[in-house]
């Protein structure tokens, strides 16, 4: 049997070259050895417990007693528990330590920070989450809360009540970090101020690391949330900083169902895959959020039935390159049929070598689409290289997956592309939009889009203001480069475009997006069959009106009228006779929250539209009714204001031009 020493030095290799993370350390108690010519084994026990939670080098004490300590761990490698099972088999004729455990002689010990076991860390605490940045932030932030909550903590309501506080960062957007470094500061003067005994612990979610100037407890990363309350009682307890920051290469959450901020909410995110292969020199989030890996497709389609099952209406699917969605499962290689593995055309290709085999997201999206066909199904954020044709006729034929597609274009130059490393040129950009476009009709496009990044010219800006009024999107989100550590931009390429000329160029392309989405919108306006909109809530400007979500994902605020309880009972009341509810109020239904509305647009902006509500109706039924009018089977009237309107729009009094308030 091995001796206590031996023990101990296995546990300081395993803690030295691997920086072991918390949730998968445990300590095991050995008997001593009889023999007493080893007695200092024994004074050191007490130190060779806490190892697991100290530096993970032992060298030198700090010169400095102020400065402020950190504790940083991993979130993957084997325990000594690992170490003790593995030599209770057969042992390997290299290892220094080739002797077998007895396990009935050897007794694993709990201790309390390190195992969830009949033990709730947070009991009595409380905190409270600030999120910046994108939506997969809010995802993470409702699986933290999942963690947070089955360690026995709770949220508070305000911050002034919690006993830690979370910003969940987004490391994408120089200003979003900026945002996030004055936060801190007002923080720092929390624990400064008159009530400093009663300030919170502050923990970073995100990629920074612990800072010099005692701002922040607790930094961990998006692939080690499961350790936080492990991370926050050694904090609570040693008054240091600790950080876990490694990166998995198998971490998806699956097993945790988030806790939604907004549960009374119709709409959902759902996270299908984490990190990014593409490795665009821009972009810093393979290496916050590491390589791709997706979810299972059972553990997906369970906690889609739940969400069906709560009542939401419209899902997102969430991932950093959501449409590369891959697995490689039993369940997922059994179930695939190899739809959709395809790039998008032959002008796109990628910096790495694809792999094949594993279901993929259209074949994803088809089996989430089936089931409930009363549930929204969006997507985000995907890349153009994955627009198969496949998916693409996919969503022309399902109802319920809604015809929006996000299209980071980034540039419209080829050699800026190139520069940013995106796989694909302007005219392969092109041929895809109008692909897209022939395929799904109505569809909604929007993009991100870069200005003055490394060594953009002129001409180059031009290219991209081209392609920007030739595609005319619905939504886009427009920013100027900033440069970030550790990309290949950041690294390789200089940052040299004057921030004067960035700004300039920013200007540009945020008027010509204006322009094109306007005129995108006022062609929608008065479409024949209206727009099924989702309601969602009141309008912040008029409480007595509602607003809500179209299928194209755009905002319609309209009226709170009574309407017609469906699109069918006003085709077969077309007579106007006794009870059809034409030309009174019998009948009639009031709209409420989460209801599919039938809404006639009449004006509209760059952002929004403003309609009339017509009737209830369901995405079945009005998928039906578009059918009908594009089959001629039911007619239209033309009105004075040159617009086509429904015959069900026409029975309420809106065939004439003084109800019809179309923007010129």
């Amino acid at each position: 049997m091995l001796t206590t020493r031996a023990c101990r030095l296995a546990l300081r290799r395993n803690l030295v070259s691997h920086h072991r993370g918390l949730a998968t350390t445990t300590n095991t108690l050995v008997p001593p050895p009889t023999s007493s010519s080893d007695s200092s084994a024994n004074n050191n026990n007490n130190s060779n417990q806490s190892a697991s939670t100290t530096t993970s080098s032992n060298t030198t004490a700090p010169t400095d007693k102020k400065k402020k300590k950190h504790i940083v761990f991993g979130n993957r490698g084997p325990s000594l528990q690992d170490f003790l099972n593995s030599t209770t088999g057969t042992p390997s004729s290299s290892s220094s330590h080739s002797k077998s455990l007895d396990p009935t002689t050897t007794t694993p010990l709990e201790v309390p920070y390190l195992s969830m076991k009949g033990r709730q860390l947070g009991q009595g605490s409380k905190y409270f989450v600030e999120v910046y940045g994108c939506q997969m932030n809010v995802n993470d932030t409702e699986i933290l809360m999942a963690i947070m909550n089955g360690a026995g903590y709770s949220k508070a309501d305000d911050l002034e009540e919690a006993d830690i506080v979370f910003l969940v960062t987004c490391a994408i957007r120089e200003n979003a970090e900026t945002r996030i470094w004055n936060r801190l500061a007002d923080l720092k003067r929390r624990r400064l101020g008159p009530l400093k005994d009663r300030a919170p612990l502050v923990g970073v979610l995100g990629d920074k690391l612990l800072d010099s100037d005692k701002m922040v407890d607790l930094v961990c990363g998006p692939d080690a949330y499961r350790s936080i309350p492990h991370l926050l009682s050694i904090s609570e307890t040693t008054r240091q900083g600790v950080a876990n920051v490694m990166l998995s290469a198998d971490e998806t959450y699956a097993d945790i169902v988030p806790l939604r901020i907004s549960p009374e909410s119709f709409s959902a995110h759902l996270s299908i895959m984490r990190g990014c292969n593409n490795m665009c020199s821009f972009c810093v989030v393979p290496f916050t959020r590491g390589n791709e890996r997706s979810r299972d497709v059972e553990s997906i389609l369970k906690e889609v039935r739940q969400l069906s099952e709560q009542g939401v209406k419209d899902l997102t699917l969430l991932g950093q390159n959501v449409n590369s969605f891959r697995d490689t499962s039993k369940d997922g290689v059994e179930l695939s049929g190899g739809v959709g593995a395809e790039l998008s055309n032959p002008g796109f290709n990628t910096i790495y070598k694809r792999k094949d085999g594993g279901m993929r997201f259209t074949e994803l999206l088809d089996k989430v689409s089936l089931i409930d066909p009363e549930m929204r199904i969006r997507f985000t954020s995907p890349h153009p290289k994955d627009f198969p044709t496949a998916l693409l006729h996919l969503m022309a034929s399902r109802p319920n997956i809604c015809s929006q597609i996000h299209m980071p274009a980034q540039s419209g130059s080829t050699a800026v592309l190139s520069k940013m490393r995106r796989g694909y040129s302007r005219e392969a950009y092109f041929e895809l939009v109008d692909n897209i476009r022939s395929i799904v009709p109505g569809v909604a496009l929007s993009s991100d889009f870069i200005t003055g990044f490394c060594g953009e010219t002129e001409e180059d800006h031009k290219d991209t203001m081209d392609l920007m009024r030739r595609v005319e999107y619905e939504m886009a989100y427009m920013f100027m480069y900033s440069r970030r550590e550790g990309t290949h931009a950041g690294r390789r390429l200089q940052d040299d475009v004057p921030e004067d000329v960035k700004l300039r160029r920013l200007q540009d392309i945020i008027g010509i997006f204006h322009k094109g989405a306007e005129n995108r919108f006022r062609a929608r306006v008065g479409l024949p069959a209206g727009e099924c909109v989702l309601v969602e809530g009141r309008s912040r400007r008029d409480k007595s009106r509602w607003v809500g979500r179209a299928d194209g994902g755009f905002k319609i605020v309209f009226d709170d009228d009574l309407v017609l309880p469906s699109i069918e009972s006003s085709l077969t009341n077309n007579s106007g006779g006794a009870g059809s509810g034409v030309g009174g109020e019998k009948g009639k239904v009031q709209i409420k929250l989460g209801d599919y509305v039938q809404v006639v647009t009449t004006s509209a902006t760059s952002t929004s539209f403003q309609g009339k509500a017509v009737a209830r109706t369901s995405l079945t039924e009005f998928s039906r009714f578009q059918s009908l009018l594009n089959q001629g089977s039911v007619g239209r009237l033309s009105t004075t204001t040159g617009v086509n309107i429904p015959p069900v729009a026409s029975q309420l009094g809106l065939g004439g031009h003084a109800s019809l308030n179309i923007s010129p």
